[in-house]
């Protein structure tokens, strides 16, 4: 129960967050919810004086719809069983006038009468609140339907009865469309109501944000439970549940990952009874748990195919994600260092500049603060697993990032996503892209979230990268003309990336080295060097693959024969750029002295011959400048 124990940390470190709302980058809500509370989304709101008199109603908004409301274990599991939730609800619990307005309830339950007999209770409890006693006098009234009607808030046929939903027949017959119907998915009997209360002269925040009323509820709810046993997760004795929360990754999100609820021999065998001689959790516990779990994943959790990857600290929940690319880290952490990278020493200016990013969560470190990793996704539609957890201490999770993206970091130019403009980085990539280079863009969601969970033990546990990740990768690389130029760019400088750290030891870096006789790197030097020379005689009007790339699937399988057909190849572009074309062909034959002759030979090439391609080309990319100083100075002697 380590994960449970985590999460119940949490909850309790983060306690002055409950019943706050936040809002993500991507404008969603969310909110860290008090015990014996949930959400709902409310499409009617009314309004109630201290005298449990109406005051006014209105059509809540979608933006401000979602509603924290108390619920008991039955109404937050209930299915097609009617129970009513203690406070806020929906029509046919709320009022007392359904039946007569044409509303439908089925034979043998009583959904008024029996939300009215809990709201009494908690009403005339020692925990009860003026503003849920305002609100019960109302209720009691059983004019709910009727007043809505009289402010147009719903709206009824000549039968009298709630229009089902509004069509373009029923539009020629009664009129303009009323506003519920603009925000409501379902029929009119089926519209979730919240209630607020108004004292005169007072500027009171809303019920279902009022700290009281919270604690009133919580309060009365948890002198009902009343079998305790031994917690599992604190080791104390409590009340405790075998109800527990679903809901966790989306709202209508049935997955629970406790359930013990199958009583005919199916979920617990051999030699166990019941379900609480598996395991016994307090309510408490499990609420805190759940709904920190909740919060968290609404919060900072990444989805890809009903698969949650969460990372969070115990104490201060945001740490950087093992996830994220270089770019998207450091943007994360308040910096911006997209296209400043300086080519003559980018390593080192990277890694200067990412422990200074890093050192900000460094000086946050306290002796108890860890971090917890969690994978989870849904084995059927109704259980949620847990796919993978980790738990360490922070300094030590925060080495691993750095690490991280201090050895499986390249130079990147692409574009992030559709629409915006190319950015340009060094680091490690996301584990998303590395995915989709490794088998492309139009793999199934599938095949990239099972990557990206074996590429998450590489970042925190400092594994090796599975060898078929990389194999497929470099196997797109070395074959350009299966590609978009621009999704090729993106598929070589993160494959690049992914070689880097195979290759640790040997320290390749996005500078060239000069130095290297490795037969590899330099065939992939050679092979740049014919793809710049090439691309230099072309028009702006000829844009199209040079011979260097479109015989680069060929090459990495037999360089010395491809080599002599590529070379054979260039003759007119090296006569097409004359005296322009000395520096290139000078280079090609240092470069290619440089290989000795048993080395010269049709052997597969490894991925280093991609680091060389890479480096060689970038290097004649980045100082044409200095190239053409040399140029001439070689053509004065």
């Amino acid at each position: 129960m380590g994960w449970m124990y985590d999460l119940y940390q949490t909850y309790e470190n983060n306690i002055g967050q409950v019943g706050k709302v936040g809002i993500t980058k991507s404008n969603r809500r969310y909110t860290l919810l008090p015990i014996a509370h949930t959400t709902q989304s409310a499409q009617v709101e009314i309004t109630v004086d201290e005298a449990g008199n109406f005051y006014n109603a209105k059509v809540v908004d979608k933006e401000e719809a979602t509603t924290v409301i108390p619920c008991t274990e039955q109404s937050l599991s209930r299915t097609s069983k009617p129970v009513p939730h203690p406070l806020h609800d929906k029509l046919m619990y709320v009022a007392g006038d359904f039946e007569k307005y044409g509303g439908k309830i089925r034979k043998g339950f009583q959904p008024y009468e029996d939300y009215l007999t809990n709201l009494k209770e908690w009403v005339e409890s020692p925990h009860t609140n003026d503003r849920v006693k305002s609100i019960y006098w109302y209720i009691l009234k059983g004019t709910l339907i009727k007043d809505l009607i009289e402010v147009s808030i719903l709206s009824v046929d000549k039968k009298n009865h709630l229009i089902p939903k509004w069509t373009k027949t029923v539009g020629e017959e009664y009129g303009e469309k009323p506003k519920l119907f603009k925000v409501i998915s379902d029929t009119q009997d089926k519209v979730f109501v919240r209630f607020n209360t108004h004292k005169l002269g007072s500027s009171e925040t809303k019920v279902w944000e009022d700290e009281e009323v919270i604690n009133s509820f919580i309060n009365f709810y948890k002198d009902k439970l009343q079998q305790s046993d031994l917690c599992y997760v604190t080791g104390k004795t409590k009340p405790r549940t075998e109800k527990h929360l679903s809901g966790l990754r989306r709202a209508g999100d049935s997955a629970k990952l406790i359930s013990g609820n199958d009583t005919s021999g199916l979920t617990f065998r051999g030699r166990f009874d019941k379900a609480n001689e598996v395991v016994s959790i307090s309510y408490d516990v499990s609420q805190k748990a759940h709904n920190a779990l909740k919060w968290l994943i609404q919060k900072q959790g990444k989805i890809v195919d009903g698969r949650v990857f969460l990372v969070w600290g115990n104490e201060k929940t945001e740490v950087p994600s093992p996830q994220d690319d270089a770019d998207s880290l450091f943007r994360e952490l308040g910096y911006n260092f997209t296209n400043e990278t300086e080519e003559s020493d980018t390593h080192e200016i990277f890694a200067e500049k990412f422990s200074k990013a890093i050192d900000g969560y460094k000086s946050d470190l306290s002796y108890k603060s860890q971090v917890s990793i969690l994978i989870l996704d849904a084995a059927t539609p109704g259980r949620l697993s847990i796919v993978y957890y980790r738990n360490l201490e922070k300094e030590e999770y925060l080495k691993q990032i750095i690490k991280w993206h201090q050895t499986c970091s390249w130079l990147h130019q692409y574009k992030k996503s559709e629409g915006k403009q190319r950015i340009k980085f060094y680091g490690a990539p996301s584990s998303r892209d590395i995915a989709l280079v490794a088998y492309g863009p139009r793999v199934g969601d599938n095949i990239i979230k099972g990557t990206m969970e074996r590429i998450l033990p590489c970042i925190v546990d400092g594994h090796k990268i599975p060898l078929d990740i990389i194999r497929s990768a470099f196997y797109r690389a070395s074959n350009p003309v299966a590609m978009d130029r621009w999704e090729w760019e993106k598929t070589l400088s993160i494959t690049c990336a992914l070689l880097n750290k195979q290759y640790e030891k040997e320290g390749y870096e996005v500078a060239l080295d000069v130095t290297n006789r490795n037969r590899d790197y330099l065939f992939g030097r050679l092979l740049a060097v014919a793809d710049v020379l090439e691309r230099r005689a072309l028009t702006k009007e000829e844009d199209r693959a040079t011979n260097a790339i479109r015989y680069m699937n060929a090459f990495s399988r037999h360089p010395a024969r491809t080599w002599q057909i590529i070379q054979t190849n260039l003759q007119p572009y090296q006569v097409k750029l004359g005296n322009k074309a000395f520096y290139y062909n000078r280079l090609i034959d240092e470069i290619a002295s440089q290989i000795e002759i048993d080395d010269f030979n049709n052997k597969p090439l490894s991925g280093k011959y991609l680091l060389g391609f890479y480096s060689q080309r970038y290097e004649l990319y980045t100082s044409k400048k200095e190239k053409q100083e040399n140029y001439n100075s070689n053509q004065e002697v």
